[in-house]
């Protein structure tokens, strides 16, 4: 059974390293204030951790924005443009698949933007998290011309730039199972991947924040509890640090068009 003292022993080895463990926060499906809502931003104010909440502009209401006007640690990222599933049957969800054609998948990200600025504007960050957490790769280089420099999934990335000018910070850790009703996964897993990113991270040349993913309208009590504990725990060692989602982002330049990476 992976614990709490198994994460911290992990994170001493950073310690050790003469280095610091990067952890983020990023919360789902966002359109409008909530009991839910009001939850988390508690939370949030609570713990003092940076919180990026990725909201759904087709959905978005006047009244979040209104919301979350002076609410500085609140950072907003657009998720999609109205998170519909567009797959064919027997694929797995999907708002941007590849067998949607590229024209309407620009279309509705440049109107889910447009949306997103005139309700958030200097709040909202040019990351796009996109519905499932997933999108054809042939949409990424295009995402530059919008105006989104950032994109973000779930689970380890293959590399920092998913295109020229599109950096990738994913998220790594979600506590709830999604087969199960968004049920709470239990501690030992989610304590077990954190610890796996931060092994692996603290082995990379090119290390990635721990992201941690959460959706507040559909955690039961023990996702919420889990929640604030790692919240709480994490900001509490000298070798973590939770960032915002610019400092999560903010990492080099960009390949050159002529890089490798560029032209592959």
């Amino acid at each position: 059974m992976t614990t709490w003292q198994e994460l911290d022993t992990e994170l001493d080895a950073w310690g050790q390293a003469g280095r610091r463990a990067l952890f983020w926060w990023r919360d789902d499906d966002a359109t409008a204030p909530s009991p839910a809502l009001e939850r988390l931003l508690t939370l949030q104010a609570a713990s003092n951790v940076p919180l990026a909440l990725a909201v759904i502009p087709a959905a978005a209401e006047p009244a979040l924005a209104r919301r979350l006007e002076d609410l500085a640690a609140i950072a907003v990222l657009q998720h999609g443009h109205a998170h519909a599933n567009h797959a064919p049957a027997g694929e797995k969800k999907s708002e941007f698949p590849a067998s949607r054609p590229v024209a309407d998948s620009l279309a509705d990200l440049r109107q889910g933007r447009g949306r997103m600025q005139a309700l958030f504007g200097r709040r909202l960050r040019p990351v796009l998290v996109p519905p499932w957490n997933r999108i054809a790769a042939g949409l990424l280089p295009h995402l530059p011309r919008l105006g989104l420099h950032g994109v973000s999934g779930f689970k380890s990335r293959v590399d920092a730039w998913a295109a020229p000018g599109l950096m990738q910070v994913n998220t790594h850790l979600d506590p709830a199972d999604w087969r199960r009703d968004a049920a709470f996964i239990g501690e030992t897993a989610c304590l077990a991947a954190a610890i796996t990113h931060l092994r692996l991270m603290r082995e990379t040349a090119e290390p990635e924040a721990l992201g941690l993913l959460t959706h507040h309208a559909r955690h039961d009590g023990a996702t919420w509890a889990f929640i604030a504990r790692f919240l709480h725990h994490v900001a509490g060692h000298p070798a973590a640090l939770w960032v915002d989602v610019d400092a999560a982002f903010g990492a080099g330049p960009p390949p050159s068009a002529t890089s490798p990476r560029a032209s592959s």
